[in-house]
């Protein structure tokens, strides 16, 4: 038989020192907690008489609205042993939350869907691959959003970072999406503020460290007589290429066309794919070189300026496409230049994004305001930008150390 009882959990008290009260349904040894949207501070709280005490401002009238609540599921859990053999904690709990019980995967999957066709194909992928993480974790969908506790979303993390091995930064957007569902569900009314144990679960964020190419790095991979058959050459250009035009991303340099390219003013004109902001601006002399390789006397204005994406009117016509061939693609690209970085024995790895961190952080140290780098690199904040001064500005510091004593 199934016992009920009003419990504290005071392992969710807020930053006001109120914790939510629960009603806790034991069946065979199993405990499942719903809701009442009741909170109190533990003073207020008599857990031996299950009352809330006479100093609480509305002490009366809210024990009367629990006394009502232990009752009702008290007749729903009796109804329901007496007409099955065998139901389980899980199911009398659903009984006594009725209509109002949320299901946290059917939720998330359905609020990916709806999301769909107001964020990129990839973010929406993104947030579908970390609920299915989620889910490979727990071993089923039979969750309801009060289930996921502080102890879960802990043992969750150890299982990220020991057995799936993901750094701090992953573990740390693991448990963010999870985190936005809540947040998304308590906008909605579909779940009530008290339930969110996030704010107890804390994972620090690797403090990433922006690399990028010198002067002579660059140099020495512009000129670098490449030996292998493949893509290695062009993805190379095409890193150099992001170097000196703005520090175009990847997605943008490997889908730029001719079109998109004024040859008489030496400018691009493109919508940028992460933001979908139109972007315009001049590049620069090896860029234009660049170009200037790879256009012929057959080249198209539709056609792509670096020949890596074969099928470009599938490209064109399907979105889903798109996200797939250009992840595809930066996946060998990354493979590729990471060849090329070890035969340069650079001292880290080289990735297509470096060339992003390249272009601004050269274009700093040459003098170039940090409104006009931001402009080029596209970002909606300055104070994104000046991550590269505080690059710049820590190598400053090392010179001195080194040089003035």
């Amino acid at each position: 038989m199934a016992s009920i009882k009003l419990v504290l959990r005071t392992n969710q008290e807020d930053k006001t020192g109120h914790s939510p009260l629960f009603i806790r349904v034991i069946k065979d040894r199993k405990a499942k907690f719903v809701a009442t949207g009741v909170k109190l501070k533990q003073n207020e709280w008599d857990d031996e008489k299950q009352k809330i005490k006479k100093n609480h401002p509305n002490s009366a009238r809210m024990n009367a609205f629990l006394s009502q609540k232990i009752a009702d599921a008290e007749g729903t859990v009796a109804d329901h042993e007496r007409k099955r053999k065998s139901v389980s904690a899980r199911k009398l709990k659903e009984a006594i939350k009725g209509k109002d019980m949320a299901n946290f995967f059917e939720y998330a999957y359905n609020r990916c869907e709806r999301i769909k066709g107001t964020v990129s194909v990839a973010t929406y992928k993104n947030y579908k691959q970390y609920v299915a993480k989620f889910e490979k974790f727990v071993g089923h969908r039979d969750v309801y959003f009060d289930d996921i506790t502080v102890t879960m979303l802990k043992d969750y993390v150890n299982y990220l970072s020991n057995t799936l091995k993901n750094g701090a930064t992953t573990v740390h957007y693991s448990l963010l999406i999870l985190s936005v569902m809540f947040r998304d569900a308590q906008r909605e009314d579909i779940i009530l503020e008290a339930i969110y144990p996030f704010s107890k679960v804390k994972v620090k964020r690797d403090k990433g460290k922006r690399l990028y190419l010198n002067k002579e790095q660059i140099e020495k991979l512009r000129t670098l007589k490449i030996e292998y058959t493949g893509k290695d050459e062009i993805f190379r250009d095409m890193f150099i290429f992001a170097v000196y035009a703005g520090g175009l991303r990847f997605s943008d340099v490997v889908s730029l066309k001719w079109k998109d390219y004024n040859e008489k003013e030496q400018r691009i004109t493109k919508d940028i794919r992460k933001t979908k902001r139109t972007h315009n601006f001049k590049i620069g002399q090896i860029a234009i070189d660049i170009l200037n390789q790879y256009k012929t006397e057959f080249s198209q204005p539709t056609d792509f300026v670096f020949p890596i994406i074969e099928d470009v009117e599938l490209f064109d016509s399907n979105e889903e496409y798109q996200a797939h061939i250009i992840n595809a693609k930066n996946i060998l690209c990354g493979q590729k230049l990471r060849r090329i970085g070890k035969d340069m024995e650079l001292p880290f790895g080289l990735s297509f994004h470096l060339s992003r961190h390249t272009f601004a952080t050269n274009a700093l140290n040459n003098g170039m305001r940090i409104e006009y780098v931001s402009k080029l690199l596209d970002h909606s904040d300055i104070g994104i930008t000046q991550i590269y001064a505080k690059v710049i500005s820590e190598e400053l510091d090392k010179a001195v150390e080194q040089y003035i004593n």
